[in-house]
């Protein structure tokens, strides 16, 4: 048996998974039971046959950054490193549904990323190419052909940021985010992983340079490697630890209108006007901003925000002049220099680390789980995961982002 959604029409199992209290020991403790986490532990079961794994969680499961993010999918990344882990996550994407037998809502339906300006043109153009060398697809088009895949939106040169072309990746899309997060649970149950909510890190118990175990707020847990994946935290984390991580955590925004008619069905990215916007399963306009500027740990909207981010969307769809905001929140993204992840070991023996997504945390869930998992279970990093070791931060070999992980997404 099984209970239908009645807004999607998806069919949800009767049974996730357990809530149970957490043993004495483990031989993996992942820290977070956002995507991430819950995607590593599945796949060390899955991949690697370690099922004495449990994964910590302060609140409530994906109640995170999980929850909180707007499911844009894409790998039209610039850099070679970049496009590899992103274009091996877009590949886990399309085949996670068959894989959970849960329907994760995956929409191919592309991404396009607006260009305003010279300078947006060029990058695009050089994104492009970048990408088609890397295989991944992509497409630079006319503001006549993106009228045609966009019929609504406004392509007039009266704008104040008129179109002059766009990126467009077909494969990209959206995916609903809970029916991830509880996929990846659901899978990481079945196989005998342990999912411990409102269990909060407290501090890490040492025997000299090695890691022995948690403290949390519902007793000490032992492991016998503890992976850290808790997004914007992960620094609060790694300095009970010592560990000083290149890492700015700030606040990113978004908000939904009402339900409405389905009159996007393209997710359309705009850097120089700060918004970004789909249109959800049920039919409510996702629509995002660029980060706050300000570091801090906030989950709600600031008018000024909004404000902004509705004045460039009304610009650019004169139609959703007429939608009315239904609510708004604010996630925590941590940002490392390059506007890349760090994923791998640390100087203390027996800890990972995988953060500093920054933005891109949602897309790249099965690949990033994939990668540390397998770092996790092996003690040194995935070859997907070696360009993001911490290590680049005093070598300089850093790999560039700002200019793909764009606005936010």
């Amino acid at each position: 048996m099984s209970s239908a959604d009645g807004l999607t029409g998806a069919q949800h199992p009767d049974f996730l998974w357990s809530d149970p209290d957490p043993k004495s020991s483990y031989d993996v403790v992942i820290v977070g039971a956002g995507g991430h986490g819950l995607a590593t532990a599945y796949y060390l079961a899955r991949n690697h046959g370690i099922t004495d794994v449990a994964v910590v969680e302060r609140g409530w499961l994906a109640g995170g950054n999980m929850a909180r993010n707007t499911t844009i999918i894409r790998s039209n990344y610039l850099w070679d490193e970049s496009a590899a882990i992103y274009e091996h996550a877009l590949g886990l994407w399309e085949g996670l549904s068959e894989e959970f037998g849960y329907d994760i809502m995956f929409s191919q339906r592309g991404v396009l990323n607006l260009a305003h300006n010279l300078p947006d043109v060029r990058e695009g153009v050089r994104r492009v190419n970048a990408n088609r060398l890397n295989g991944v697809d992509a497409e630079w088009l006319t503001p006549a052909e993106i009228k045609k895949i966009v019929p609504i939106i406004n392509t007039s040169d009266s704008l104040r940021y008129p179109i002059m072309g766009g990126t467009y990746q077909p494969r990209a899309g959206i995916a609903k985010h809970d029916h991830v997060a509880w996929g990846y649970a659901r899978g990481a149950h079945a196989q005998g992983v342990h999912l411990i909510q409102n269990c909060e890190v407290t501090g890490f118990r040492r025997d000299g340079e090695r890691v022995t175990g948690v403290e949390t707020s519902r007793g000490f847990i032992g492991a016998g490697r503890v992976a850290l994946c808790a997004a914007g935290h992960t620094s609060v984390l790694a300095d009970m630890l010592g560990i000083r991580l290149p890492l700015q955590s700030h606040p990113l925004q978004a908000l939904v209108s009402e339900l409405l008619e389905q009159v996007l069905d393209t997710v359309v990215m705009s850097n120089a006007v700060h918004v970004y916007v789909s249109q959800a399963h049920k039919g409510e306009l996702v629509m995002g901003a660029g980060i706050d500027t300000y570091n801090g740990y906030g989950q709600r909207g600031s008018f000024h925000v909004i404000e902004q981010q509705m004045a460039a969307a009304v610009e650019l769809f004169p139609i959703f002049s007429r939608a009315h905001v239904l609510r708004t929140w604010g996630g925590i993204v941590d940002v490392s220099p390059d506007a890349s992840p760090i994923i791998g070991t640390t100087p203390v023996e027996n800890v990972f680390i995988n953060c500093g997504w920054g933005t891109g945390g949602f897309k790249a869930t099965p690949a990033s789980g994939w990668v540390y998992a397998d770092t996790v279970a092996a003690g040194r990093p995935h070859p997907l995961a070696e360009p993001f070791a911490l290590e680049r931060f005093t070598t300089g070999a850093l790999i560039d982002e700002h200019g793909a992980a764009a606005v936010a997404h």
